[in-house]
């Protein structure tokens, strides 16, 4: 294959977003038309820098989530997000804040928002920065996918803030969170009441890949407690499944998840 090393490197990106199973590493090479060393070569390179993973049970590459956060961010800011209708009905249905979160590595980071609260309290903080994992809802429908000691593990890794920095509902020991991320498992979906924050209620569900079930994003909505009590939110759910399906499920917002 002739052109540059960008040119070799965008290509091979995109012979992977044909396979969400991933791809030997022959394979790439034999579709680029390099030597398997060169393949290997950027392969490395595209793993050490986050775009691309390699399978640890079948050595297989595939794309990692950051292009569809990077995806997301522009979309976002060029107001063309084929998402962004979708956050803005869930908004206008519940009257509260809609957030969406894309599951990178070990990070849940929120990228994009819809408000929906027209008067009284507004619960808006900025975008972009990653969800904590042991206190917030959107935390707890991630971990809630995963194994006890899958979810644990990220918790660990993530670091608890100081008990001062959330609230006085949030989980004071791993065999509180366990029993949260239970209930969560039995519902489809989590919610805290004065758990990140005090007077701050949420309730988040997953955004699974339609093909391959993984776990892509978290789609979450939240609100002051006295708009947000627990019947509340549990009223809402089946709201927040729906557009959370429907997500995962367009069409366009599909391959843009890999």
């Amino acid at each position: 294959m002739a052109g540059s090393q960008i040119e070799r490197a965008l290509s091979l990106l995109e012979s992977l977003t044909g396979d969400p199973r991933g791809l030997p590493m022959q394979s790439l090479a034999d579709q680029l038309h390099i030597p398997k060393s060169a393949a290997h070569r950027m392969l490395a390179e595209l793993v050490r820098l986050g775009y691309v993973r390699q399978n640890p049970d079948n050595s297989r590459y595939q794309l990692s989530t950051k292009l569809v956060a990077l995806g997301f961010r522009y979309l976002a800011n060029s107001g063309a997000d084929i998402v962004q209708p979708i956050l803005d009905r869930l908004a206008r249905d519940t009257s509260e804040l809609v957030r969406l979160g894309v599951v990178e590595d070990d990070h849940l980071t929120w990228i994009a928002k819809s408000q929906g609260a027209r008067s009284g309290l507004r619960y808006d903080p900025d975008m972009g920065r990653d969800a904590p994992l042991f206190y917030t809802a959107s935390g707890h429908a991630w971990l809630a996918a995963l194994s006890d000691a899958q979810a644990l593990a990220l918790v660990e890794a993530q670091g608890i803030a100081a008990a001062e920095e959330f609230g006085p509902n949030a989980p004071r020991s791993n065999v509180e969170l366990l029993e949260r991320l239970r209930l969560a498992r039995e519902r489809g979906y989590a919610w805290v009441v004065e758990s990140s924050a005090v007077g701050m209620s949420a309730l988040a569900a997953v955004i699974c890949h339609p093909l391959s079930g993984q776990v892509i994003g978290v789609l979450s909505v939240a609100g002051p407690t006295a708009r947000l009590p627990e019947a509340r939110m549990h009223e809402l759910a089946p709201l927040l499944l729906e557009a959370a399906r429907e997500i995962a499920s367009a069409g366009p917002a599909s391959e843009m998840f890999g």
